[in-house]
């Protein structure tokens, strides 16, 4: 994996936060996921302390995602934080994605070269936005770029796996490059994890 130079991060975390301003179906991916507690939502780096945290002011853990974050609203990503970012992490990758879709797990947005210290994402960040300093989404189970909301379909509430990682390094992917192939490329490099759920329902 390719390492980040310290003078690039630090004039990327700037844009960052400029940049992230501006299902059902086929082809969806399998895959299974546990709930976990808000406790658990963190997880352990190797020395045994609390590694990462991730968690978003638009609702809790395991709470509903508001009608605007997804296909019958605004279809607007929602604002994520995160914390404790372990030492040592190149690069950050964001995982999010339906593991009750009637056809498997649906992949609602792959993001990943994201700046270490960047903390987060605002609101709405555009599917066609210019990647700032090496960030790039790639490709949901819609075969479109970028963030794509909760849309289930009508009957019980599905779980939304907002899934933080953090790396060695860097990635030699592109916008094309699929949940499968990020976690292909993440094997092996992964320092720390921790995930947000949240639930809609139509």
């Amino acid at each position: 994996m390719k390492s980040w130079n310290a003078s690039r991060i630090g004039m990327v975390s700037g844009l960052l936060l400029g940049f992230c301003a501006c299902g059902g179906g086929n082809d969806a991916e399998s895959g299974t996921h546990a709930g976990r507690s808000h406790a658990e939502s963190a997880t352990q780096n190797e020395q045994g302390g609390v590694s990462m945290r991730i968690s978003s002011p638009a609702f809790e853990h395991e709470g509903t995602i508001p009608q605007r974050h997804t296909c019958e609203g605004d279809d607007l990503s929602p604002p994520l934080s995160w914390t404790d970012v372990p030492e040592g992490t190149g690069t950050l990758a964001l995982i999010c994605d339906d593991p009750d879709a009637p056809m498997g797990t649906w992949v609602h947005w792959v993001v990943f070269n994201i700046p270490p210290d960047a903390g987060g994402f605002e609101e709405a960040v555009a599917p066609d936005a210019e990647p700032a300093g090496g960030v790039v989404q790639g490709r949901n189970s819609w075969k479109r770029t970028g963030y794509g909301g909760p849309c289930p379909p009508p009957g019980k509430p599905h779980r939304y796996f907002f899934k933080l990682y953090a790396l060695d390094g860097s990635l030699d992917l592109d916008a094309s490059a699929t949940k499968a192939d990020l976690e292909a490329a993440m094997k092996g490099h992964v320092l720390a994890d921790a995930e947000l759920m949240g639930t809609y329902q139509r």
